[in-house]
């Protein structure tokens, strides 16, 4: 039996929290992009807000507690197989959140937590998944004005 691509893509978010000048990654354990430095986050779950799954994906990947303050992009994210088949299309939904408390610790799909400067991400040091640092600096520039 083949497994066919989902017929909707699956929505989840992601914690975009900026710091003194640096912003909270993950090094994801699982496909898509297992291995690549991202934001932490995950799929919504039926019934739950958009602020509370934000939330609660932030606290299981890293122990960090922050507040959701606005939605700010959204990107698509494909993942296939290796012959380049569609396997599953999410869309990430990014969230500018402020931080409250709790240091970075790997949990829950991350095998690695970390507050990044946001330099590391301009010199390609880190492998990141595509689209973390405009991201980055997208949200980075969102914080400095939120309230």
């Amino acid at each position: 039996m083949t497994d066919s691509p989902p017929q909707r893509p699956i929505p989840a978010t992601i914690a975009a929290v900026v710091r003194d000048g640096r912003v909270l990654l993950v090094r994801r354990a699982n496909p898509p992009d297992a291995g690549c430095w991202a934001f932490p986050g995950g799929k919504i779950e039926a019934g739950e807000r958009l602020e509370a799954a934000v939330a609660r994906e932030l606290l299981e990947e890293t122990g960090v507690r922050a507040e959701p303050l606005r939605v700010f992009d959204a990107v698509d994210v494909f993942d296939r197989d290796a012959a380049g088949a569609l396997r599953r299309h999410f869309i990430l939904i990014a969230v500018l959140c402020r931080w409250q408390s709790g240091e970075p610790v790997a949990g829950d799909d991350a095998s690695d937590a970390r507050w990044v400067p946001l330099a590391e991400l301009e010199g390609h040091a880190l492998a990141t998944s595509f689209g973390v640092a405009e991201l980055a600096r997208k949200a980075a520039s969102l914080s400095i004005a939120a309230p």
